[in-house]
């Protein structure tokens, strides 16, 4: 029954994300005011951001980028020791928290996509710093 119930799961994104792509063709571009109003759009993306999270255990990450743990540890605002912790076995291994697990996500999908992100996105990200 797992399997039923995550691709009931995956089915629901994706119908999520394609009726985002259609209010996506008909946007509006008038002017926004505060506090911006919670459309269908929006309403979608939060729904989307918190049922469909982004994941990835330390244990990928690490197969997959040439990191060790105190980058992974920076990555999720933790210690190298909390890192080390992730990628021990035995009675040292302590699982990660679900935000490191989505930090760790956000990394690769930057990683990954970072040349395909328009110079502004970019540049509003840097400015949260």
């Amino acid at each position: 029954m797992p399997k039923k119930r995550s691709l009931d799961h995956l089915i629901k994104c994706q119908r999520a994300l394609d009726r985002l792509a259609q209010l996506a063709q008909s946007q509006s571009t008038s002017p926004h005011s505060y506090p911006r109003p919670i459309t269908e759009r929006e309403r979608i993306l939060i729904n989307l951001y918190s049922y469909c999270p982004l994941s990835m255990t330390p244990q990928e990450f690490y197969g997959k980028w040439q990191v060790n743990q105190e980058d992974i540890g920076q990555i999720c605002f933790r210690s190298t020791h909390a890192a080390n912790t992730w990628l021990a076995q035995g009675a040292r291994y302590r699982s990660p928290s679900s935000d490191s697990l989505h930090h760790l996500a956000l990394m690769d999908f930057l990683l990954e996509n970072f040349e395909a992100i328009p110079k502004e996105l970019l540049n509003r990200l840097s400015s949260f710093a």
